[in-house]
């Protein structure tokens, strides 16, 4: 009998060992599906026992049929990731089109990948980083969706440290998040944003649970500018955008892929084929223009994983 068998409780790799998915997903499933987890010392555990009962109610495949609701019915809805300069094209498009009425949840990349799968969602929101650390989206839509959406770039955007205005506590990278005079405020799990950090501090020389706040949580990035600026933290994983729009300045750690996921089957609906058009437009660009930290050179154009071969159920 191996150890994941034999322990009371599991840790993440363990119960990702277990499940037969990677761990990000096991965040998902924490978020979305009721995996039982309790959080000690900043680290998740898994009481093997309710984990081995979730996974006989489940034992299943669960698709939910959802609404069914076409965008040619008046409405678009959209979810997944928060993004300053996606909140403006949604208002950009509201001014342009009377119909469909768009809708965005704000429920994280995971939570946007989780409601498309359901069927809850015309377009779902992400920018999840993959195993090989360098890729996008593609691994986790291979593993949460039947079948392949329509990959769509919304835009490349710049993630890091917003501190405070001047750098006063003197912080030059991850590593002085340890420090004690250093507090944080984070993002929740299942967002792009903290999926990140975990995988920076990692490959760091510290751990989670010697950074004061970062179990403390806020759901937008704009949120954790503003815990920042008001002198409540320090330092906090966030976009560059909102570092220019509050004043802040902003330490990089890297530019990812920030994607509009859309199910084959919806791809040629008018209402979707209006929001795309859009990012094709002179007024988008102009309104990307306005924020800091974005490139849209991607924007609005079909993408595809490296690897990409049509496949002969497509």
């Amino acid at each position: 009998m191996d150890t994941v068998q034999r322990t009371k409780f599991l840790t993440t790799k363990e119960v990702a060992k277990l499940l037969h998915v990677n761990d990000k997903m096991v965040y998902s499933l924490v978020n979305d599906k009721g995996l039982p987890a309790t959080k000690i010392t900043g680290k998740w555990l898994f009481p093997r026992r309710l984990v081995e009962e979730w996974l006989e109610t489940n034992i299943l495949n669960y698709r939910d049929s959802g609404f069914n609701c076409s965008t040619d019915d008046g409405v678009l809805l959209l979810a997944g990731s928060d993004d300053p300069l996606f909140q403006k094209t949604l208002s950009l498009f509201h001014s342009k089109h009377t119909l469909p009425l768009a809708f965005f949840a704000n429920l994280g990349s995971m939570g946007g990948l989780s409601s498309l799968r359901r069927g809850l969602c015309h377009i779902g929101v992400c920018h999840l980083l993959q195993d090989d650390h360098k890729d996008y989206n593609f691994g986790f839509a291979d593993q949460e969706l039947d079948k392949p959406p329509v990959f769509v770039n919304f835009s490349r955007r710049e993630q890091g440290l917003v501190v405070q205005k001047g750098n006063p506590k003197k912080i030059e990278g991850l590593a002085d998040l340890a420090r004690k005079d250093i507090r944080i405020v984070n993002r929740p799990l299942g967002t792009g944003t903290r999926l990140l950090l975990d995988y920076e501090i990692s490959k760091s020389n510290i751990s989670s649970n010697q950074i004061a706040g970062y179990e403390n949580e806020v759901s937008r990035h704009l949120d954790a500018a503003l815990e920042v600026f008001s002198g409540q933290v320090d330092a906090a994983p966030a976009i560059r955008a909102v570092a220019g729009l509050v004043g802040l300045d902003f330490l990089p750690l890297r530019w990812e892929r920030f994607d509009l996921l859309i199910s084959r089957d919806r791809f040629f609906e008018k209402g979707i084929q209006k929001f795309i058009g859009l990012l094709q437009e002179e007024s988008f660009k102009t309104l990307a223009d306005s924020f800091e930290g974005y490139d849209v050179s991607l924007c609005g154009k079909m993408i595809f994983p490296d690897n990409f071969k049509q496949r002969d159920d497509e």
